[in-house]
């Protein structure tokens, strides 16, 4: 059964103290870290990354409730927001002193929301008044700014990917001003509005930071929206909008993926594809913005693959409770537990266990029935399709033999392919030419 199924977690989840057993479980999607804060007389933290090197146990003075806490690129300073006001700084570089020292943000009156790191020692204070950067200077113990902007701000997101910040403002949030981070220089691109489906009147917030997250898919930058259809309206169901957010010029929306249902959705991007998880089917859908069909100026589309559950995934219970030779138990799939974090994270605070998503090209190869549309979703993701054994690739054309027009279309795929690689100059690997031969021999 595992096999039909064309999502999965990665093989070596991260796992760490679950949410009964600690007070605040945060998430640092720059490092790709879990900190698991635990308070009481001392605050304990214990820190779990993708790897050996990224994980860290340390204790810290109690002063108060963690708001915000994250390391900078590489485990060099740990930053640590208690209050609304300032954030305190403990520099990790070796032979530097283990001490603490504390910023205040300089605009009076504004309240701290969170912050960014941008560089090992560059870091941005976002306020309800505006945005503050920062550069750290650890061997002085200070902070040094680098550049302020004054903007009225509902809530951001950073995306550490691209050094991209976006900042939600106006009094319906739906005007989105981005920033660019490179090297202790701060640049505003142009600012765009989301389309909400109604506005409301009075005035009020009605763009919440759940229904956006912002990608790299196919090298290119995209803000998503998810558009809850108002209940008036005819439309079938909900919607994820993408605007392509250029590092110059005005951002553009030039997709829209159609749901066809309602409820409460979250979104990853995994393998340049849209994932979509739709919380009450316990169900996901997955879109490749490449497999388009033109409507006006937007390119509208509809799921590449029928709605399918994640592979069902078991884990082993920890604690006291959990008797030694217990067998493992089934995880409870798209929990409201569930925190989603792009590109392809899942966390469940309740279980104490961070996935990657992952997609499974095998089972596509009997769900994709049009082999003109299987052939441009697989060449697009060769590195998988590596992976593909001779047998499964001679699931491409099975039933096909002989049949001239698919064979005419897999070579036309092949070829247009293949000329874009000339054209850029770039050459086969020997893995993937002979994949793609595989391809071709069991027409």
């Amino acid at each position: 059964m595992s096999g039909e199924y064309y999502l999965e977690f990665s093989e070596n989840p991260v796992q760490f103290e679950n949410a009964s057993s600690v007070n605040n479980v945060f998430f640092d999607e720059a490092n790709k870290q879990v900190f698991a804060v635990r308070s009481g007389g001392a605050t304990g933290v214990v820190v779990k990354g993708p790897d050996d090197k990224s994980s860290v146990a340390f204790r810290m003075d109690d002063k108060g409730e963690v708001k915000c806490i994250k390391f900078s690129l590489g485990n060099k300073i740990l930053a640590v927001q208690r209050t609304t006001k300032s954030v305190d700084f403990t520099n990790f570089i070796p032979d530097y002193p283990h001490l603490e020292f504390s910023h205040e943000c300089k605009t009076k009156n504004a309240s701290i929301l969170g912050f960014c790191w941008t560089n090992w020692n560059e870091i941005v204070f976002v306020t309800d008044q505006g945005i503050e950067f920062y550069q750290v200077l650890p061997d002085k113990r200070t902070l040094k700014l680098l550049k302020s902007q004054s903007i009225n701000v509902n809530w951001y997101m950073y995306c550490p990917e691209t050094a991209v910040l976006l900042l939600s403002t106006t009094v319906q949030g739906n005007v989105l001003q981005p920033f660019a981070f490179k090297s202790v220089t701060m640049s505003k691109m142009s600012k765009f509005e989301i389309e909400l489906p109604a506005v409301p009147k009075p005035a009020k917030l009605s763009l919440s930071e759940r229904d956006i997250a912002v990608a790299t898919i196919y090298d290119q930058l995209y803000v998503m929206y998810l558009k809850h259809h108002s209940r008036t309206t005819n439309s079938p169901g909900a919607e994820v909008v993408l605007y392509h957010l250029p590092r110059e010029g005005t951002c553009r929306k030039t997709h829209v993926l159609k749901l066809n249902t309602t409820g409460k959705f979250a979104l990853n991007v995994v393998d340049n594809l849209v994932v979509v998880h739709h919380q009450s089917s316990q169900s996901s859908l997955i879109y490749d913005i490449k497999l388009r069909e033109l409507d006006g100026a937007l390119n509208v589309h509809q799921p590449v693959l029928p709605a399918q559950s994640i592979n069902p995934y078991k884990i082993h219970l920890t604690g006291p409770a959990a008797a030694p030779s217990q067998a493992p138990v089934p995880c409870e799939l798209y929990s409201s537990s569930w925190s989603v974090f792009q590109p392809d994270i899942i966390i469940s605070a309740s279980e104490g266990y961070l996935w990657y998503l992952q997609v499974k090209l095998q089972p596509t190869l009997n769900l994709l029935q049009d082999k003109g549309k299987l052939m441009d979703f697989l060449l697009r993701r060769l590195d998988s399709i590596q992976k593909l054994s001779t047998k499964e690739n001679a699931l491409l054309t099975e039933g096909d033999k002989g049949n001239l027009s698919v064979v005419a279309t897999v070579f036309d795929k092949l070829n247009q392919v293949y000329k874009e690689y000339l054209d850029a100059e770039q050459v086969y690997t020997a893995v993937g030419t002979d994949c793609l031969l595989h391809c071709i021999f069991y027409i």
